[in-house]
């Protein structure tokens, strides 16, 4: 029986800003001998990290179909696909579900390129995938000089060393899509040992190599309000004031420090007016459009609106005793309990997550819907929120990755208001 030809394909994409101008490399390997069969590469204009990685595993693939005379025929060939992306290769390994718009039909595209059977998926560490990276920089460099790549201009093949390739790609096996065996030995050539069967992937020290770009939140509370200096309770439960003069001065420099930083590319605002003033603020200095997101808007207080602590406590103290008490327990008169101020922000917080990620998106919003974006994302307990100081116009951040994971950056940043 004929043995089925075997190709091993490296990709990378680049994105210079993400989104910025981004480019894209694909190297096509003799498994055998380490021989470079073909290379691909392109600039593809503005893009983020993550489409210009699914471009270059497209190209990686029709660079293989191109070198089959006859076209993919059954018995093969047999192609493993090594990318450090590891997004990529979770989502083309079937073991991530893809949300995020963008990728749905880039992964689509890259499925019908060959045989589902015929195509496994690896993880490798960044520095076992220079060539690719080389060419996706060649691409990038190029269009910055408005030009495309040219294969006759490359030097990523010469810079490779062609023994680490080979060497480095044991036989295909296991079902489609198993990657097993790769990340196995892509631990063993870091010395670090395999998580345990119930390790659970952590942002930080213990983190994936690449998961992507997160999306990351910064979450600016509203400036002052007339009751915001008499801690007055203001909900989304009637009360709805305008910024104090304050608080628009607080508007201002907060729109001045993004600006500063250049780094928010969405703004989504709570649809009450102090947020929407806030983030109008912060769009008009930006050049860029405010989104209202209803799950955004504050706590509805009922009864509670408009009094200061001490009130409630003088009329409501029950009530204020059960509240304090317990996340499920409502404000007098109909109010929100935290537990269903705390579905909803998540539900928006998934919604935000899918639709913006690996951008960066100023969410303009208030004091419950912070805390509790931070509580969930440290995992901490529903007290927690009467434990965190939150100023008017004070930012904070969190990152949210790729597996799930969320990395709190920053919380009640008021260094741009002095």
């Amino acid at each position: 029986m004929t043995q089925p030809r075997r190709f091993v394909v490296e990709a990378d994409g680049g994105s210079r800003g993400n989104p910025g101008p981004a480019g894209y490399g694909a190297v096509v390997i003799d498994p055998a001998t380490g021989e470079t069969l073909a290379e691909a590469a392109e600039y593809i204009g503005v893009a983020t990290n993550n489409v210009a990685e699914y471009r270059g595993l497209i190209a990686g693939l029709r660079a293989v179909r191109a070198l089959l005379p006859d076209g993919p025929t059954d018995g093969g060939p047999q192609v493993r696909v090594r990318m450090d992306s590891k997004l990529v290769v979770e989502q083309m390994s079937g073991r991530w579900k893809i949300k995020h718009p963008d990728m749905k039909p880039l992964a689509a595209e890259a499925a019908r390129v060959l045989p589902a059977s015929a195509v496994t998926y690896e993880w490798i560490p960044r520095e076992q995938n220079k060539h690719a990276d080389r060419l996706a920089n060649e691409a990038m460099d190029a269009g910055r000089r408005g030009r495309q790549w040219e294969p006759s201009a490359s030097t990523a093949d010469l810079d490779t060393p062609r023994s680490s390739v080979a060497d480095a790609l044991p036989p295909v096996s296991g079902p489609p899509g198993d990657a097993a065996a790769g990340a196995a030995r892509a631990r063993a050539a870091l010395n670090r040992p395999a998580p345990t069967a119930t390790a659970t992937p952590q942002v930080g020290w213990g983190a994936a190599p690449d998961l992507g770009a997160p999306a990351t939140f910064v979450l600016l509370r509203h400036g002052e309000t007339a009751l915001t200096p008499e801690k007055r309770f203001s909900g989304s439960g009637g009360t709805d004031p305008e910024l104090s003069a304050v608080g628009r001065g607080q508007a201002q420099r907060a729109a001045d420090a993004c600006a500063a930083r250049g780094t928010v590319q969405e703004i989504v605002s709570s649809p009450l007016r102090r947020c929407r003033e806030t983030a109008g603020a912060v769009a008009a200095r930006l050049g860029l459009e405010v989104r209202i997101e209803e799950g955004l808007r504050e706590t509805d207080f009922g009864a509670w609106e408009g009094l200061t602590f001490g009130e409630v406590r003088e009329r409501y103290g029950a009530d204020l005793d059960a509240w304090l008490a317990s996340a499920k327990a409502a404000p007098t008169g109909g109010g929100e309990s935290f537990a269903e101020v705390s579905r909803r922000v998540a539900a928006t917080r998934d919604r935000l997550v899918s639709r913006y990620a690996g951008r960066t998106v100023l969410v303009v919003t208030h004091v419950t819907p912070i805390k509790t974006l931070v509580r969930l994302a440290l995992g901490a307990p529903p007290e927690s929120l009467f434990r965190m100081e939150l100023s008017a116009a004070s930012v904070s951040a969190v990152a949210y990755y790729a597996d799930g994971n969320a990395s709190v950056r920053l919380l009640n940043d008021t260094s741009h208001l002095r």
